[in-house]
């Protein structure tokens, strides 16, 4: 019988953890580190000799010959450059391992690739990644070997960000400053940190390798360009929590145990509501680690799957017709004394810290509801917003009967004097135990759901890194945090302060509240109505890096300046071009050398058929109509695929990044269109021996 280790054996197996640290460093120098780590002093560089040379005995003990500094850089994806322990060989021809604590505290990779939307010029190379002893180091196991990875950020020579981990330690600070200072105003004199914690869900769909390879635009774009539904999607809804098929559950099972070798707590499987779409969650971590572990958790889903002969899809759209892959961002605050600032306890309505912070955070989120939708912002994420499941692109938040009885309550007699209770649910079978219901239901049509004791932000796209949410998040709660407390600490009557604050909150920001159906027609006339921003597109969301009400509020809290937003957003431009202009010239390519070839060798040997037909006296009717229908949308395919090269021939000449990206988004995403369309139906009409590449149902049913 195969001898199985345990989760408790295997969990952080492979990170330099605490246990380890307690372990490995001397007790003087883990307590000094321990410090650092907790917030409470800088990093004593003298003892970085020591913390890197335990953490090179532990890293060569469990077989690791490379180290790399692992950072996220604005590209999307994570990046490491690998260097050996080894030193240069002695006299002898000997070597030694070492690992110095420059090594540890200091990289210096070559920034000039890397996009910095003209921070730094190619000839303005030199960057650095600098230890972030916050986010434990750990082991990758992989073809390359064990290669210590040890969590960094990145920035410029001159100290602006070019990562996604740098903005985001600096949210963490500005959240915990003012979450500090609404918590004394309450007389909580004890808690020392209030840290924004994240449970990043991950959806994402499994197809076999071979026929992947078959798939250039899988391949190139990470989505299906062309591809008509099969008879069967998800109309039955059968997948969705199904069993696990063997080789799907056999996946799933190696994936978890990489993961927590690496110290990821992966908690939650199961299979989506698409077919061949499957979701993996983990418990809630600090946000930098959180947003560690999601780049890791990504990493090994597509790796696994290639060790498994499948390849694991992130896109957020990678079929048309079923529902897409998001990232559930689930955020909330608490204190290190395990307080949470976003649990309204037994009795809402006299909490009153509860309600000052729900009421905060609506304004922040009406506020900033443009710049919430930005952080959310991808190209693939375009294709999903607003359908199969998926929120609306327009912000709202979702509270629950009980919350938003509290806001009626205060804002129609001043005060809030009772709560919703919770009931008893009842199944009438007397076999069943009755329990008490939550005091609400779910909605999951809203982008930012109250779920609890949490905020569900259902928006972010499933290949997007989780950190620039949760900066906005962070940093739209901070400056309404200050606001507040700038008025209640001056207030000389702190009770009739705050009760009057409460009414002009939720009085100002109640329009971002939305109890019903945000897939709805109704609901975007509704919005408009209210003024709520409907930015559709990642074009369209884009600007509101840069807003002036965006600039003063990160720089105020010292999160970004406006360089750096400035040059966010013009990497946003540039992402967005190279994506469509990828996907239009791989559309051009597989249907002048794929699709339009097997469409006309396929009308020959149809009108070769209708010849035979005739001269045996018959009268080829079917065929004929067969090949009137398949010549109709030959000509209207090789016409759109005309227009489509003319437009992404043309799309380069413009000079300007935004001026490119709005061409792109109303003139070549319409030629393709165009031009799918024609092709999709092609696909329905031509022999499936002759179709030159895996259909949809090749592709979701056969895993």
């Amino acid at each position: 019988m195969e001898n199985k280790q345990s989760i408790m054996d295997i969990f952080g197996m492979n990170v330099f953890n605490d246990k380890v640290m307690r372990q490995y460093l001397p007790k003087n120098i883990y307590y000094e580190l321990r410090k650092t780590i907790d917030g409470r002093k800088e990093l004593d560089p003298a003892i970085a000799d020591v913390i890197a040379a335990a953490i090179r005995k532990w890293a060569i003990e469990k077989g690791a010959t490379h180290y790399t500094h692992w950072f996220q850089p604005l590209t999307g994806f994570t990046a490491e450059k690998h260097d050996s322990f080894l030193t240069p060989p002695r006299e002898d021809g000997s070597v030694l391992m070492e690992f110095s604590g420059k090594d540890l505290i200091k990289g210096e990779p070559d920034a000039s690739s890397f996009p910095s939307g003209g921070l730094r010029a190619t000839f303005e190379a030199r960057g650095y990644t600098t230890w972030d002893c916050t986010s434990p180091a750990f082991i990758r196991e992989d073809a390359a070997g064990a290669i210590l990875c040890i969590p960094t950020a990145f920035c410029s020579f001159t100290g602006e960000a070019l990562d996604q981990k740098t903005p985001l330690l600096r949210s963490m600070a500005a959240v915990e400053e003012q979450a500090l200072r609404l918590l004394r105003l309450f007389g909580n004199t004890t808690s020392r940190k209030v840290i924004p914690s994240v449970g990043a869900e991950q959806e994402y769909f499994l197809i076999d390798r071979e026929k992947y390879l078959q798939r250039k635009d899988l391949i190139y774009t990470g989505r299906t360009l062309f591809g008509a539904m099969p008879p069967k999607g998800q109309e039955l809804d059968d997948h969705y929590f199904g069993t696990l098929r063997q080789r799907i559950g056999a996946y799933m099972r190696q994936v978890n145990e990489e993961l927590w070798k690496m110290g990821v707590p992966a908690k939650t499987q199961h299979n989506e509501v698409a077919p061949a779409q499957h979701e993996l969650a983990p418990i809630y971590a600090e946000a930098n680690v959180a947003a560690d572990h999601n780049q890791i958790m990504m990493q090994t889903l597509k790796r696994v799957a290639a060790q498994q002969g499948l390849v694991c899809l992130l896109h957020e759209k990678p079929f048309a017709g079923v529902n897409g892959s998001g990232k559930h961002n689930n955020w909330s605050l608490t204190t290190d004394d395990g307080i949470n600032l976003f649990d309204p306890g037994k009795r809402p309505h006299e909490n009153r810290q509860f309600l000052l912070v729900l009421a905060c955070i609506l304004k922040a989120v009406d506020t900033h509801a443009d710049l919430l939708r930005e952080s959310a912002a991808n190209v693939g994420n375009d294709h999903r917003l607003g359908a199969h499941e998926a929120p609306p692109a327009i912000i709202s938040v979702f509270l629950g009967e009980q919350l938003d009885d509290l806001i009626d309550q205060i804002l129609s007699t001043g005060d809030a004097t009772h709560s919703l209770k919770s009931h008893h649910l009842y199944t009438g079978v007397k076999t069943l135990p009755d329990f008490m219901k939550d005091a609400t239901d779910r909605n999951r049509t809203s982008p930012f759901a109250f779920t609890g004791n949490k905020f569900e932000f259902r928006m972010v796209g499933s290949r997007d890194s989780i950190a620039h949410s949760t900066v906005v998040m962070n940093t739209i709660a901070a400056e309404a945090f200050a606001d507040a407390c700038d008025i209640l600490e001056k207030a000389d009557d702190f009770e009739t302060a705050l009760h009057d604050l409460l009414i002009q909150y939720f009085s100002e920001h109640r329009k971002i509240v939305f109890s019903g159906n945000g897939y709805s027609e109704e609901w975007v006339a509704e919005a408009v109505r209210r003024g709520l921003p409907n930015l559709p597109s990642m074009v369209d969301a884009i600007p509101a890096l840069v807003t002036d009400k965006s600039i003063t509020m990160f720089e105020r809290f010292h999160v970004f300046d406006e360089a750096e937003l400035r040059s966010r957003a013009e990497i946003q431009y540039e992402t967005y071009n190279k994506a469509i202009n990828i996907e239009a010239l791989t559309m051009i390519d597989m249907t002048v050398k794929q699709i339009l070839p097997a469409v006309i060798g396929y009308t020959g040997t149809l009108s070769s058929i209708i010849q035979s037909v005739k001269a045996a006296g018959a009268t080829p009717a079917v065929q004929s109509e067969l090949l009137r229908d398949i010549s109709a949308l030959l000509n209207e395919a090789n016409g759109a695929v005309r227009i489509l090269k003319k437009v992404t021939a043309e799309a380069p000449t413009i000079e300007d990044n935004e001026t490119r990206a709005h061409f792109y988004h109303d003139y070549v995403l319409p030629a393709m269109e165009a031009l799918r369309r024609p092709v999709d139906r092609l696909e329905m009409l031509v022999d499936k021996e002759v179709w030159p590449m895996p259909s949809y149902g090749d592709l979701i049913f056969e895993v």
